[in-house]
């Protein structure tokens, strides 16, 4: 059969349907802003130049202090925090910071499409014409020249090669031995504890519907469904869009709508600027928590279907193997394959403000 041309009656049914379904997530998202109460807002303070960071957290305490400090240097000038009935003094900690806005709900996280209605809602009020960053408290973006030139030397260089949206490979970090090993509290950087990570071993593929990339594999695909590796974690995502009110996000930050926004590779046998999550699920809390989380049943579309993942964590696994790789650096990431400058020079410009 021939492929239908550009402009054919499949093509135009598919954006069709892809603005249909755009549409149905606004509105879902409109619905849920019933969900959220506002419990301080300093949005006013917001700038038309501000990179903004929209998260949605539960019990994060841990790992916040951390985030902010990152995301901070990076150049992100406010947060916006959905805080899903935290019990753990993430409130305290968001409560109190100039740059951050924060609205609570009890509601179902699950219920809400995993929080992205409550955000989808924020970013439509707050995030038009501004580059967002969308990120979990676990996830330390990097991207090359991350150390020397803050995000607004990247989103610059985005805008000047025409791009409105930044891809990113997660990628698991874990400890050298049983993940419950350590006493990582109030540590600085949760990489100073996580230092390994799987070098090798993904898979990717492109979603001809919404045009994103499909990537699985690394240590959660080895450790935990290296039986049926087509259910493992989704590795790829998109977290950084330079935002209009009409975008919403289909499934977590890994693909959105319109699609030309997950269009974050070459098709050229080039490559095209990339950066990595550094994921910090894996630290010692995480083995009381996954006991916790098996019986809220409200990560997974099909809760029973991680079960056995759970239970894993719960036993207290080892992730480090003879295949793992010591963490040294963007730079490291690159030589690997795993991230890119895609022909970016940073090495002038744009210096620290």
């Amino acid at each position: 059969m021939m492929p239908d041309p550009v402009g054919g009656p499949s093509a135009l049914w598919h954006a069709y349907r892809n603005r249909l379904r755009r549409r149905q997530l606004l509105f879902r998202a409109f619905l849920r802003r019933k969900d959220l109460t506002q419990v301080t807002d300093r949005t006013a303070a917001i700038r038309d130049s501000d990179v903004l960071c929209f998260v949605c957290v539960r019990n994060e305490a841990l790992r916040l202090p951390a985030f902010l400090a990152h995301n901070r240097r990076l150049g992100v000038r406010h947060f916006l925090f959905v805080d899903n009935a935290s019990s753990d003094g993430t409130a305290a900690i968001l409560a109190d910071a100039p740059d951050i806005s924060v609205w609570r709900t009890e509601a179902s996280y699950k219920a809400s499409r995993f929080g992205m209605d409550w955000l989808t809602w924020l970013m439509a009020q707050f995030g038009h014409g501004h580059w967002c960053l969308t990120l979990d408290a676990d996830e330390i973006l990097v991207y090359p020249y991350w150390e020397t030139r803050p995000l607004t030397a990247l989103t610059d260089w985005l805008e000047q090669h025409g791009r409105a949206s930044f891809g990113a490979l997660t990628l698991d970090m874990y400890p050298g031995g049983a993940i419950s090993q350590g006493s990582p509290d109030l540590i600085d950087d949760p990489i100073t504890h996580l230092r390994w990570f799987d070098s090798g071993n993904y898979q990717v593929q492109v979603q001809p519907k919404l045009r994103n990339l499909w990537i699985q594999g690394g240590a959660r695909a080895r450790a935990f469904f290296a039986d049926e590796p087509r259910k493992a974690p989704t590795l790829n995502k998109t977290p950084l869009v330079r935002w209009h009110w009409r975008y919403a996000y289909v499934n977590s930050t890994h693909a959105l709508l319109p699609p030309r926004l997950n269009e974050v590779y070459a098709t050229d046998a080039g490559e095209l600027t990339s950066g990595v999550l550094l994921h910090t699920k894996f630290l010692p809390e995480i083995v009381e928590r996954s006991q916790e989380e098996k019986l809220r049943g409200e990560h997974f579309a099909d809760g029973a279907q991680y079960a056995a993942y759970y239970d894993r964590l719960v036993d207290d696994p080892v992730l480090h193997c003879a295949t793992s790789t010591r963490y040294t650096g963007w730079r490291q990431l690159e030589a690997l394959g795993l991230m890119s400058r895609g022909g970016m020079d940073m090495s002038g410009g744009q210096e620290w403000g």
